[in-house]
């Protein structure tokens, strides 16, 4: 048997690339995970589904996955935009919004008058040249400036195939203001951890299952978790020859990797 799939009280889900694909037409679910994920809350394993999606609010993100038949509810989804409400709350922080339209409602109570910050997500459309370059002008304005990005993926799967994601867009935020982003979302530390802690579960006891070789592989791994690459999503073979990243296992989908750690329990 497996011996990374032994001593597992949690698991971490990626949501997008491990569920579903995305796509224009809402996504639609990889073959077998809506049973997998039954399976997982049947055998009595803690469960979190970690997000770095910003193109929705939690409620709306949530209402899409359970409309293709997963059993989800906003309580047990880490994402990244309630993570960075509680930064700017902290830090009395008011953020210029670079962010998708249909995020910016997780934003509602935060004061967003006279910007001291730019939060950036993944905008999507939004990301023109005109909104880059105004959040350009909020940083360079700025003695220090501060600039808090929930992910730094460089590309997503959707249906009709691959996007840039924030990465991209943050990077450049960074280089043309000489300024390190704060990133919330996968692979931050601070991530996994809030995740592991909503679980209350050690990472040595946890494993993470994602698409994404570094923001979800190589993040969980540097907090003591095991994790997992499965070769759905944004996969590519190349993938499993990265010169940093090297997944505990590979698996061909999340089911395959369920079947696996339930016959260890």
């Amino acid at each position: 048997m497996a011996a990374w799939a032994r001593a597992v009280r949690g698991l971490l889900l990626d949501v997008s690339g491990v569920l579903y694909d995305s796509g224009g037409d809402g996504g639609v679910p990889i073959a077998g995970s809506v049973e997998a994920v039954r399976r997982v809350k049947a055998s009595g394993l803690k469960l979190r589904f970690c997000t770095n999606e910003t193109q929705a609010t939690r409620e709306k993100f949530v209402k899409k996955l359970q409309g293709m038949g997963f059993d989800i509810s906003v309580d047990e989804v880490t994402a990244p935009a309630p993570a960075a409400c509680r930064i700017l709350k902290e830090r009395s922080l008011r953020p210029h919004l670079l962010v998708h339209n249909d995020l910016v409602p997780e934003f509602a109570e935060i004061d967003k008058a006279n910007p001291n910050c730019v939060v950036i997500g993944d905008a999507a459309e939004n990301f023109t040249y005109a909104n880059l370059n105004e959040a350009f002008r909020v940083l360079i304005g700025m003695e220090k400036p501060v600039l808090i990005s929930l992910g730094r993926g460089r590309y997503y799967k959707e249906t009709d195939g691959l996007k840039l994601d924030v990465g991209a867009y943050m990077k450049a935020l960074e280089y043309a203001c000489d300024v390190q982003a704060e990133v919330v979302g996968k692979p931050a530390k601070m991530f996994f951890e809030s995740a592991l802690a909503e679980m209350g579960v050690p990472p040595q006891q946890a494993i993470m299952i994602g698409d994404d070789i570094v923001n979800d592989v190589g993040g969980a791994q540097r907090c003591g978790m095991r994790a997992l690459q499965v070769r759905t999503g944004k996969y590519r073979p190349c993938d499993e020859n990265h010169p940093h990243v090297k997944p505990d296992a590979y698996v061909n989908n999340l089911a395959e990797a369920v079947d696996v750690i339930l016959q260890q329990l």
